[in-house]
């Protein structure tokens, strides 16, 4: 048996050391630099201050937009339970913000828990208080249950709160989330109910100079709740010094008792239509709970769209109310059709049903669950049954009530499908030419240059960041291609797998120069192919198996400096007004380095390309002048050496195929850096 290693040797002489007495093993331990007196309690509305990220997602400008959205949802909540009928919206040179509602205004007696404070000042002071947990209060909100108002109280500078109740008036001003004196009474008004919120953004918060909200920005706030309440009429008045540009008013009454109808009207205006109806209805059930509004209209030549809301809540992820209306929409057709004898519609998916349409989606239900804090994507599993019963029996009654618009749509609807399936079987398609249409892919958002100089192809993963980066595209000359999930991993796939696997049949489609020995490069429909996937250890994987791809069956479009990977943020800076992007925590360190000091830093961490705002990705991605670009080029004397390091990458160490690719991204630049 071998000796054991000399301590003395490693160590020095252990018998030299002090015993471990239990305080030296707790000073080892770090225990007695974290006691009691480390532990610090935060009261009242301060840990808002302190972290207005975790409560409104920053201090940017969308997040102080968020300040209005709030007060806003609460009259909203007062109108769509019936109490209230009118809106009105302020906004002073002076910088304050004011929505006044004709509702039955804010409690104002003393609130049975806290004695010495009304329930307007509990309201405002305490976070989670409000009438939004008792469904006696309010069937359906789109507040955040009480948190929304104190929340802007915290973060403004200042807030005055009037409240007509009783034929009483009642005022409290508050300072930074504090009161600033107790409720006053000043006396009888006559003609008036409802409740004045009026704020200031707090500097301290949103930086000097940060405080002003973009007029064009509350107005299409206010314009889009309107639209989801036909009910409302929401006044809109703005000091026209405020105004920067000519389409915003300063004065408009916004009152669409059309609904969801009317927003889609105007949206699709110059668009030439399937069928000339809007498919749209209002269904109620059991009061306000379970109301469903919607509408829907085909159009073909352009990228579809749906937009759907919650409790007036806008859920650009979808949702389980989303589900419902395609699973509706998609059965009543395939019912009617099998009516009409038509079995061709047995082809037809809900994607065929919905890529080339414009609908609205408006649901209220109780106690609303959503996925997130950001309430982005509805998951109330009640919704899809709600949504799909409502619409359902509507489009039944629909088609059968205009047999000649049903079946025109129908037909339509049909050649979408047998489109789809025939780029399904094709292997290959040619480039555009004057005798002979391309059939592209149903995903890809095409550009409309003709011309393939100066023309890119980003390739993302998933309809969620497809759905960002569409939003986020220059159209002329920017084409977006969603994929599903990881592709095929080529380094060991056959011929048969190959030609059959419908993410690279679309990709060939998309390219339209072939692949292999077939490849045309005067075909090549993109001057760059950018693959953009999210900035982690999965997103280096999928851009990994797409770069083999590439590398083993179009070589060509790497040789000619075709193809890049795009590098988007693994982290958000905000820092006052201002924000800043890191690519990975390296150059996060070395922001926080060079940022710390001056205030508060917030930090978030991208989870993916579909989290980030169309904005953002347009900022730090996608926008040429901004974005930083890394091209995969190679030479004779580097193909060994490439392919050698491609079959590394494709092991079964997803941690060496990040560090690769996050490695060669830090020093990029849309001039190129060679792997």
């Amino acid at each position: 048996m071998a000796k054991p290693p000399n301590n003395e040797n490693l160590f020095g002489n252990l018998q030299d050391a002090p015993k471990p007495t239990p305080k030296l093993r707790a000073k080892a331990r770090g225990e007695e630099s974290y006691t009691a007196a480390d532990i610090e309690v935060l009261e009242g509305l301060e840990p808002v201050r302190r972290r207005p990220g975790m409560y409104i997602g920053g201090t940017d400008e969308k997040a102080m937009h968020h300040l209005f959205s709030e007060v806003l949802d609460n009259a909203m909540d007062e109108a769509v339970a019936g109490h209230a009928t009118w809106i009105d919206v302020n906004y002073t040179a002076d910088g304050y913000l004011a929505v006044t509602d004709n509702g039955r205004g804010m409690p104002v007696d003393p609130h049975p828990k806290f004695k010495d404070k009304s329930a307007l000042e509990v309201i405002m002071t305490v976070l989670h208080a409000g009438g939004k947990f008792d469904s006696g209060a309010y069937e359906t909100s789109g507040g955040l249950h009480g948190v929304g108002v104190s929340v802007v109280n915290a973060l403004s500078e200042h807030v005055i709160v009037e409240v007509a109740r009783g034929q009483q008036l009642y005022r409290q001003e508050f300072r930074r989330g504090k009161p600033d004196g107790k409720l006053q009474e000043l006396g009888k008004v006559s003609g008036r109910r409802g409740t004045m919120v009026k704020f200031k953004p707090d500097e301290q918060i949103f930086g000097k100079g940060n405080t002003l909200f973009n007029p064009s920005r509350l107005y299409k706030m206010s314009r889009s709740k309107s639209y989801l309440f036909g009910g409302v009429e929401i006044r809109w008045h703005c000091d026209k010094s405020l105004i920067k540009d000519k389409d915003t008013p300063d004065e408009a009454v916004l009152h669409f008792p059309g609904g969801l109808k009317d927003f889609l009207e105007e949206s699709l205006e110059g668009h030439t239509r399937v069928v000339d109806d809007i498919f749209s209805g209002r269904v109620e059930k059991d009061g306000s709970h379970g109301t469903v509004e919607w509408a829907v209209a085909w159009f073909g030549g352009d990228d579809g769209f749906m937009s759907s809301y919650c409790n007036t809540i806008p859920t650009p992820d979808g949702g389980t109310h989303e589900t419902g209306f395609r699973y509706a929409l998609l059965r009543s057709l395939k019912d009617y059709a099998e009516l009409a004898g038509n079995k061709r519609a047995n082809v037809i998916t809900a994607d065929d049903v919905m890529v080339q349409s414009g609908a609205m989606l408006s649901v209220f239900i109780r106690d609303p669950e959503f996925q997130g804090q950001t309430k982005d994507k509805l998951a109330s599993l009640e919704a899809t049954r709600i949504v799909e019963q409502a619409v359902r029996d509507h489009f039944d009654h629909w088609l059968s009530g205009h047999p000649a618009q049903a079946d025109k749509l129908l037909s339509w609807i049909i050649d979408r499908a047998e489109e789809r399936l025939r780029r399904r079987q094709e292997k290959e398609v040619g480039r555009k030419t004057a005798v002979r249409k391309l059939r592209l892919p149903g995903k890809l958002a095409d550009c409309s240059a003709t011309l393939a100089e100066g023309s890119e192809l980003f390739i993302v993963e998933g309809d969620s960041a497809g759905g960002s980066a569409k939003q986020a595209r220059n159209r002329e000359n920017q084409a977006v291609l969603p994929l599903r999930g990881k592709i095929l991993n080529v380094a060991n796939a056959g011929k048969d797998k190959l030609t059959a696997n419908q993410q690279i049949g679309d990709l060939v489609q998309a390219l339209g120069c072939g692949m292999g020995t077939s490849y045309r490069e005067d075909d090549l429909r993109y001057d760059k192919i950018i693959i953009m996937t999210d900035a982690d250890v999965d997103g280096a994987h999928i851009a990994s198996l797409l770069m083999t791809f590439f590398y083993r069956q179009l070589p060509e479009v790497i040789e000619q400096g075709h193809l890049y990977l795009a590098v988007p943020p693994l982290f958000r800076l905000t820092q006052g007004g201002k924000t800043h992007y890191a690519r990975d925590e390296a150059e996060r360190d070395r922001l926080l380095e060079t940022l710390g000091g001056r205030s508060k830093i917030e930090v978030g961490r991208f989870k993916g390309l579909g989290e980030m705002m169309a904005a953002q990705l347009k900022e730090t991605t996608m926008d040429p002048a901004k974005r930083l670009l890394l091209r995969v080029t190679t030479v004779d004397a580097q193909k060994a050496a490439t392919a050698l390091t491609v079959e590394q990458l494709m092991g079964n160490k997803p941690e060496e195929r990040f560090n690769f690719i996050s490695q060669r991204a830090q020093f990029v630049s849309d001039a190129g850096l060679d792997i």
